[in-house]
């Protein structure tokens, strides 16, 4: 449908006022469903899918696992919980190459065929009080493609980060009481905007176990590629098998950047796959319009609106001529 008509108004902003504030029944980026879930198509069989091995690990410490044969992250956290005898919803996300909680480093949609993959499990549950003294809490929202969402950063000097009980890679299990599991993430980042100011409000929070003191970033974590395979990357989709894919372009790189930090601008949320969805069915699209009309397509249950879907699209336009 072209711009303007009839497409939705632009939504007040999300948990920060500057800023806005990585859902569905499929991958991070893809429509239906709880966060980052499998989608509606049924997974691919084994033999489709890329026969790769990456090494994993407990991010609180243990020895050594193998992963293969997943399509999308919950068949990771599904395959990882085999591997060390665990529920698959005891893994609150994953990182890249370190055990700690850096969220330069979370899993999103891509591997690198040389990544070590570390699992942060649940640890310990809390209850904590809130005051929203101003409009903007100072949160930026993802997910765990799984059904999760947590917190990727604290506003310097903002609500929650006066909040010490808060952290980064907290799970947001519920909201006064009501549960948030299976929320997308941008719907919890509403949640907590629409509360009045004023109000006092209860999360209830789970923070991640943490890592071993001493563990430092590893790689090497695929097996039995050729060797010109380490340098690409395997994708992981909600929809079809995983693929093999060359690293990402400079321009992509640029672009997906570009429309991440326009996600956290007018929704408050973080998710790095949705950017890399939404740059595949923009670098082709003839116009504004023929955005519009993909993404409403692709990922209509997001409504963006008019003004960042033409911002999304000089976002990829800046990117293709290589300005910053």
């Amino acid at each position: 449908m072209p711009l303007g008509l009839g497409r939705r108004k632009k939504p007040p902003p999300l948990v920060e006022n500057e800023e806005g504030a990585g859902g569905r029944g499929g991958a991070p980026g893809e429509p239906g469903g709880a966060p980052g879930g499998a989608g509606g198509a049924a997974p691919p069989p084994p033999a489709l899918r890329p026969r790769l091995v990456f090494h994993t690990q407990l991010a609180h410490g243990s020895p050594t696992g193998r992963v293969e044969g997943f399509s999308n992250v919950r068949e990771l956290y599904g395959k990882i919980g085999e591997a060390f005898g665990i529920a698959p919803s005891e893994v609150l996300f994953c990182t890249l190459n370190t055990p700690h909680v850096d969220m330069e480093k979370l899993l999103g949609g891509q591997i690198g065929l040389e990544d070590f993959i570390f699992a942060h499990t649940r640890g310990r549950q809390k209850d904590v009080q809130v005051l929203k003294s101003e409009e903007a809490l100072g949160l930026t929202i993802t997910d765990n493609g799984a059904g999760y969402a947590f917190i990727k950063r604290i506003r310097e000097g903002s609500v929650m980060a006066r909040t010490p009980q808060v952290g980064v890679g907290d799970v947001l299990e519920a909201l006064d009481g009501l549960s948030l599991v299976g929320a997308r993430h941008f719907e919890v980042a509403r949640r907590l905007q629409e509360l009045p100011r004023g109000q006092r409000f209860q999360l209830t929070l789970t923070e991640p176990r943490r890592a071993w003191e001493g563990i430092g970033p590893r790689s090497g974590g695929a097996r039995g590629v050729p060797p010109q395979g380490s340098r690409g990357t395997l994708r992981l989709r909600s929809r079809g098998p995983a693929t093999l894919q060359e690293q990402p372009s400079a321009f992509e790189e640029r672009a997906v950047a570009k429309v991440d930090d326009l996600l956290e601008s007018y929704m408050g949320i973080r998710d790095s796959e949705l950017a890399a969805t939404m740059v595949e069915l923009g670098r082709d699209a003839r116009d504004p319009d023929a955005l519009a009309e993909a993404l409403d397509s692709q990922l209509g249950d997001f409504a963006f609106p008019d003004e960042f879907v033409f911002d999304v699209w000089g976002a990829i336009g800046d990117a293709k001529a290589g300005r910053c």
